[in-house]
This record gives structure tokens, C-alpha cells and sequence, in this order.
């Protein structure tokens, strides 16, 4: 099952912990998806604070 973290919102499979900031909380109550692949020439990544290339979600549910 994929998970995304509540600290940076990458979206993750079959693990406990963000393999990209190293975060354990780990949720999948999470919607919408966004593909970044070019952080450093990509406007929703600068709006969003993501600085490396991967799958985020658009929101996390509370």
C-alpha cells in the first residue's frame, strides 16, 4: 500500500519510513498526486517547497 509522509508528502510503498526525508509518520488518508521530475524549472514545485524529483500528494487528510 502506498503512504504518503505528513512531513514532506512523498509517497512511498511498502515501508514505515519516508525514504526521502527520513519522517515516520506516515499516512494513506491522502488525495491528488503530483509528479514533479524537474524540480528546479518547475513552478508548482517552487510554490509547493519540493526540491526533489518524485511523486507528492496534492493533500493530506487529517
Amino acid at each position: 500500500m502506498e503512504k504518503a509522509c505528513k512531513d514532506c508528502k512523498y509517497i512511498s510503498k511498502g515501508t514505515n519510513k519516508c525514504p526521502l526525508c527520513g519522517g515516520e509518520r506516515l499516512t494513506d488518508r491522502w488525495s491528488g498526486e503530483v509528479i514533479i521530475i524537474n524540480p528546479e524549472a518547475s513552478e508548482i514545485a517552487k510554490k509547493l517547497g519540493i526540491k526533489s524529483p518524485g511523486r507528492y500528494a496534492a493533500k493530506i487528510k487529517e
